[in-house]
């Protein structure tokens, strides 16, 4: 098995509308190890959602290749994506995107159904998907509409990794959040990650992206910088301790 999980191999993404060509992406190299935890920055229209949509099979490259445990994705048939997307790969998304006439258990559990497991097995895996995203049993019942900003993104990560993937996407995970609840965020982050999760990180704030192990800067379309964080400087830390 390989070092590496994750592999963009001078990756472009050009869209056409009529006669007008956009460069989304312009050649992204990037190799991420497993266990690493990567923040990618950058400004509005720099290509990091497209990056991400290309890491997340969501999307495919117009040349270059993705490799995701040495897969290379763009010779996926659509059920054989969609497979894989279920199985090596956990999204956490800044709306939540939780399902609001479903209960918090039923969230959670709803990338378990297509796998047909037993029911006493898939509440096994979502309780101790809650439990790695710092949430509590006692939400299950409720509604995500009951829960603060904060609580629902924790259902959202243990919907993303009740799966148990080996990459887990974050698309702005704290761009909804109040300060003190993007830090228990990030502090949830920083557990995964300490327990072999790897997790690329799309964010804005300097503060959420010195909490990553890597940082890099993402311009036109171009992976443009590397730059070591400040973990002092980790909103876990400016914030105070997450508890």
């Amino acid at each position: 098995m390989s070092d590496y999980v994750l592999v963009l191999e001078n990756v472009r993404k050009v869209y056409k509308t009529g006669e007008v060509e956009t460069h989304a992406l312009r050649g992204v190299n990037l190799a991420v190890r497993r266990g690493e935890f990567i923040a990618i920055m950058g400004p509005s229209g720099s290509g990091k959602t497209t990056l991400l949509n290309m890491i997340g099979s969501l999307d495919v490259p117009t040349s270059g290749r993705v490799l995701i445990d040495g897969v290379d994705i763009s010779k996926l048939k659509p059920k054989e994506m969609a497979r894989l997307r279920n199985q090596k790969i956990g999204f956490v998304f800044q709306q939540f995107n939780l399902i609001s006439r479903l209960t918090v258990y039923e969230n959670i559990e709803l990338p378990l159904i297509p796998r047909g497991l037993p029911r006493k097995e898939r509440r096994v895996l979502v309780e101790r998907a809650l439990l790695r995203a710092g949430g509590d049993k006692s939400w299950f019942p409720k509604r995500p509409t009951q829960l603060s900003g904060g609580q629902q993104q924790r259902v959202a990560i243990a919907r993303a990794v009740v799966t148990e993937p080996p990459i887990l996407l974050a698309d702005e995970p704290t761009g909804n959040l109040d300060r003190a609840s993007a830090a228990k965020v990030l502090s949830t982050f920083l557990s995964l990650n300490k327990s072999g999760q790897t997790i690329v990180m799309v964010t804005h704030d300097p503060e959420v992206a010195n909490c990553a192990q890597r940082i890099l800067i993402i311009r036109d379309g171009v992976i443009v910088k590397e730059m070591a964080p400040v973990f002092s400087r980790c909103i876990v830390n400016t914030v105070g301790k997450a508890t």
